[in-house]
């Protein structure tokens, strides 16, 4: 696949360019560089970031960031079989249990959310910082949906990070989850009040929970596009009617 002119492949983290050490030095710039691709389309393109992850891992099937990049390319097409496997072949070449929370997600997105639930309780969370656990308690919260156990799946978001006053990372998406709970238990003014929560805490636009609750407030957006035109479509009419 191509590579533009602008990457060179220097880009990547460190931690990263550290493990591409192991391979020869063209091996790993060519290898840095799809992994360049892959970050920098994940989001916008993921079937493009998907096709550069395979090219990576073609090339160095043995570096553990390759594979996590893999899965995480994987995930992002919902393909959660091969994601799954990526991942479980990084947490062997690292040791690490940082990828358990999406792990557990890939075993909801294979429509097995009690397998989720064994893994939100198993002895690996213990060893996940504060936002892995926040995040397995997401996923926890959505395999107790999947399984239609609304009120377990509120119970499970609430949390001392859920009561904190403190905008961390997680917040947004927290207050988002415990509120999108609420309101499919059909608690519509909690919900209401922790999807205004949820609007203060995200600052980087990461949820849509702005239009959530003007939803609730039975606000409607007109695209100006649109209102354009309807505007112009009326002015023709206008027009054939004057001839």
């Amino acid at each position: 696949m191509p590579i533009p002119e602008d990457v060179t492949g220097d880009e990547i983290d460190k931690d990263v360019r550290q493990e591409l050490q192991s391979l020869p030095k063209t091996l790993a710039e060519d290898v840095a560089k799809n992994l360049v691709m892959v970050a920098r389309l994940i989001d916008e393109d993921p079937e493009g970031a998907y096709g550069y992850s395979r090219v990576a891992l073609r090339l160095a099937s043995r570096v553990a960031a390759v594979r996590e990049a893999a899965g995480f390319a994987a995930y992002a097409t919902q393909k959660y079989g091969e994601a799954l496997a990526e991942f479980r072949a990084a947490r062997r070449m690292t040791g690490s249990a940082e990828l358990w929370p999406v792990m557990a997600d890939c075993e909801r997105g294979l429509g097995r959310p009690e397998k989720a639930l064994d893994m939100a309780g198993a002895p690996e969370v213990h060893k996940l910082d504060k936002a892995g656990q926040v995040e397995m308690r997401l996923v926890a919260a959505g395999a107790r949906r999947d399984m239609g156990q609304l009120d377990a799946a509120i119970v499970t978001l609430q949390s001392p990070e859920l009561a904190s006053n403190a905008v961390q990372p997680w917040t947004a998406r927290l207050r988002y989850a415990y509120a999108d709970a609420l309101l499919a238990a059909g608690r519509r003014g909690e919900a209401r009040e922790w999807f205004a929560k949820a609007v203060e805490a995200d600052r980087d636009g990461s949820t849509d929970a702005s239009d959530r609750l003007a939803e609730l407030d039975g606000v409607e957006f007109v695209d100006a596009l649109d209102e354009t035109q309807a505007d112009e479509t009326a002015g023709d009419e206008d027009a054939k009617d004057d001839d």
